[in-house]
């Protein structure tokens, strides 16, 4: 970093507000960050939703970033929708796809799309085998309803205005491929196979942390998978980090630099670190705190989740 002009590393400011609600998930995928799942209890309550809103409010920050666990299974998570959409915000959803399927979610599709909501859905892969052995049975299949039912909205759809991005990691101890390529595998096979369309693809790096970082341990490929990292470091990449662009905000109010430093317990350091203090002045030219994990981010094309792509 110092090589490349970087250090200390510092934020340039926010676009980006992302509201953590939560782990928990209808899915327990091998290679989640967050470590989320259906017995995790942690999810944020209203009270803290509506400092997130008021601190929002406050600034011209326009995105907003609502993820978790499956976010949609927050109890806040259309309320915050909603005022997100009245405060004229565009707004992102990090989708499983899966949770539309859920009988109490029979309705969140149209709700989405109701109030032009970014939809950017993780998809391992094209096929059933590679998503399953990742995700979990069945999880593939209902991976492609999911898509079907959003393009039947006319999400993915060319000048619909409903934006679905997917999210492309490795099954393995690798890094993604070039984005174009693997943008274009995608493109072919869900359009011939399923009859699936999408706007972007993004790909990102595996962290090593949570779930990921046990396998890597487990199997005895963390220094390998580390080396790789570090190896494939690119100034170009860490300059554009989503660090440097984004607030983090757990289900408990702490501010983080990045969800990655969210899992690892690891706050903003030289500003407020809990919303209900939310100082924008500080916060944006804070310096950002970064541990090994942060090379999965600057390695080769960088790693990209929507929103905006790095490198």
């Amino acid at each position: 970093m110092e090589q490349a002009g970087l250090f200390p590393l510092r934020a340039i400011g926010i676009t980006v507000f992302q509201i953590n609600v939560g782990k928990l998930c209808n899915q327990t995928c091998k290679h989640c960050h967050v470590d989320a799942g259906p017995d995790r209890t942690e999810s944020m309550s209203r009270d803290t939703a509506e400092l997130c809103i008021q601190a929002l409010a406050k600034t011209d920050i326009p995105t907003v970033d609502i993820t978790g666990g499956a976010p949609e299974l927050n109890p806040n998570f259309r309320w915050l929708v909603e005022q997100a959409y009245g405060l004229k915000r565009h707004i992102i959803d990090r989708c499983n796809l899966s949770v539309l399927l859920l009988p109490s979610q029979s309705d969140l599709a149209e709700f989405l799309a109701q109030r032009r909501v970014e939809i950017v859905a993780s998809l391992p892969y094209y096929r059933a085998s590679q998503t399953d052995a990742q995700r979990g049975n069945g999880v593939f299949e209902k991976s492609i309803e999911g898509l079907q039912r959003l393009n039947r909205l006319g999400y993915g759809k060319p000048n619909s205005g409903l934006v679905l991005n997917l999210v492309y990691n490795p099954v393995g101890a690798f890094l993604p491929p070039k984005q174009q390529a693997i943008e274009a595998q995608f493109r072919k096979e869900l359009k011939t196979r399923h009859g699936v369309e999408f706007n972007q693809l993004y790909t990102i790096t595996n962290m090593p942390i949570s779930r990921f970082l046990d396998f890597l341990v487990e199997c005895g490929n963390y220094d390998g998978y580390m080396a790789r990292l570090a190896n494939a470091f690119n100034p170009g990449a860490a300059a554009g980090v989503m660090c440097r662009y984004t607030l983090s905000v757990g289900w408990d109010g702490t501010l983080y630099d990045c969800d990655f430093n969210q899992m690892l317990d690891l706050p903003v350091e030289g500003a407020p670190s809990h919303i209900r203090d939310f100082d924008r002045t500080q916060l944006n030219g804070r310096r950002i705190v970064t541990h090994n994990h942060c090379y999965g981010c600057t390695a080769g094309s960088g790693s990209s989740c929507g929103g905006a792509v790095t490198g």
